[in-house]
């Protein structure tokens, strides 16, 4: 959590300084469902990547290089001026977790496939951070054109601090008695150390890259959607890291939002 406090006041001593250049601001929300790619399941499966399903939402906030707020006109006609901005974020997602694909299916029976269909889990993260957003069209020209599209690509980087959690119906349902747990997930199955259920909170970095466009709805307004990636540099971020030979990468999410900003005069 510190580490998140710090980086909220290097974020607001950087903007503070961007406003005294005198750069414009936008503000703005953004929301929409969020796919969570995890331990849980099986790579690859529709049931699992349409099953493991959440939501997101955030708050928005852009550096508009392009336009002087301290005297409403244009900056230099550059390059970078004119076709990045500077965006910052804070967002939370939430995410249920469970077991689809081959191995749960109707047809298999055994004390491990209901030890995979009764474990379950929650992947919960709240997310600080930055990503510089490129736009290959004029962001001026698109400033003053009402009904326009301006598509983008970013890329940055987030603090997220994560709170997993994880339940099962099997057993006694403790979820410290690991016995009540998927068998192979344990030693002597190639495993040295039975940490492969975490239930405490952390905190990580992430890489975030997305695709969208914005729609010019007034001169002070924009709609926008965008498809992003976000790869987190822990594989517990869901309660779970198991070391079979399937998993194969850390956590990562991919999450299609949709936002409103708004342009501060």
């Amino acid at each position: 959590m510190n580490q998140l406090i710090f980086l909220a006041l290097f974020a607001l001593s950087s903007l503070a300084g961007f406003a005294q250049l005198g750069f414009s601001h936008e503000i703005g929300i953004i929301a929409g469902p969020v796919a969570f790619q995890s331990d849980f399941g099986q790579r690859y499966d529709f049931d699992t990547n349409s099953g493991n399903t959440g939501i997101g939402i955030g708050l928005i906030h852009y550096i508009n290089f392009s336009y002087r707020a301290d005297c409403s006109c244009y900056t230099t006609d550059t390059y970078f001026n004119d076709h990045f901005k500077l965006r910052s974020e804070i967002s939370w997602n939430s995410t249920e977790l469970n077991h689809f694909g081959e191995w749960v299916k109707p047809s298999r029976s055994g004390p491990n496939v209901e030890k995979l269909r009764a474990h379950s889990g929650r992947a919960t993260n709240l997310d600080l951070g930055m990503q510089l957003e490129y736009y290959p069209f004029s962001i001026r020209a698109f400033s003053v054109q009402v009904g326009s599209w301006a598509p983008f690509v970013s890329l940055g980087a987030h603090l997220t601090k994560y709170y997993p959690k994880v339940a099962t119906s099997y057993g006694d349902q403790d979820v410290t008695n690991l016995d009540n747990f998927y068998g192979p997930w344990h030693y002597p199955y190639g495993r040295v150390d039975n940490n492969f259920v975490n239930v405490h909170n952390g905190t990580t970095w992430s890489v975030v890259g997305s695709v969208g466009t914005r729609y010019k709805l007034s001169i002070l307004s924009d709609l926008m959607v965008d498809l992003r990636w976000q790869y987190y540099f822990r594989d517990n971020i869901d309660g779970l890291d198991h070391q079979l030979d399937s998993n194969k990468a850390n956590d990562y999410l991919v999450w299609l939002n949709f936002g409103y900003i708004y342009y501060l005069d």
